[in-house]
């Protein structure tokens, strides 16, 4: 019995030191848990332009750096110009009452900035004053208006409306002729007293003078400036001209 005891312990032990000698061993770095950076397989950048591994894809290759063709949905495609004034909100207006040449004339306009409400309190533009917009701008002498020389006007009408307004401090829709030298004075007009008195007489009612009134006269002024300025080549103040070239200037406006 002792005998066969023996055996069998030694058949055990045996066993069991070849599993031990199956493990594999463990080393640890003493205070630290974590394989260094740079150890394969534990933190290591792979080199660059390795297969999968931080390489940049050539440009070219799909879905990998190549840049979409202009025009691709989403990439880069530049929106159409056709049709480009429909996105403007002043072109809902124009295009009311513009023709087939997109053009507008005097009444087209008056009726377009009657619509649109740009008065606001004050007095509809009239027809005289709505042809004399368009002869301002009307650079092809046409006697119509396009869509840009109608956002151009819209500009300087917003800029004489805000200047009237605030001379207009009680909103009555008119000026007087200390206010309108100063609201012309805002736009680097400097008219003598007399000047202003002529305006005044020619454009007001009772010395008073309405937003229409003062828009038309805001036109003229800068049409005969322009025009003067254009003959007074050494810029003196002083012009030389004919009489049919002084006619045709001035009585444009």
């Amino acid at each position: 019995m002792d005998s066969m005891l023996s055996g069998m312990m030694k058949t055990h032990n045996a066993m069991m030191e070849a599993a031990v000698a199956r493990q594999p061993t463990v080393v640890v770095v003493p205070g630290s848990s974590a394989p260094p950076v740079g150890a394969p397989g534990f933190g290591a950048y792979p080199p660059v332009g390795t297969p999968g591994f931080g390489a940049v894809p050539p440009v070219g290759v799909p879905g990998f750096g190549a840049v979409p063709p202009v025009g691709a949905p989403g990439f880069g495609a530049y929106p159409s110009a056709v049709g480009a004034p429909s996105m403007d909100p002043l072109y809902g207006y124009f295009a009311a009452v513009a023709g087939a040449d997109q053009q507008i004339d005097q009444k087209e306009l008056q009726h377009c900035l009657t619509s649109s409400g740009f008065a606001g309190t004050y007095q509809p533009f009239s027809i005289e004053t709505c042809t004399l917009m368009i002869n301002m701008l009307d650079r092809d002498y046409s006697g119509k208006m396009g869509f840009n020389e109608f956002k151009e006007l819209w500009t300087v009408l917003n800029q004489w409306k805000q200047t009237f307004m605030t001379y207009d401090r009680d909103r009555s829709g008119q000026i007087d002729g200390n206010e309108l030298a100063a609201a012309f004075g805002a736009f680097g007009y400097r008219l003598s007293p007399q000047a202003i008195g002529a305006l005044v007489r020619r454009y007001g009612v009772a010395n008073q003078i309405p937003f229409d009134a003062f828009v038309a006269c805001a036109v003229r002024l800068r049409g005969l400036t322009d025009f003067f300025r254009r003959k007074d080549v050494q810029q003196l103040g002083n012009a030389t001209m004919a009489y049919d070239d002084f006619i045709t200037g001035t009585m444009s406006f």
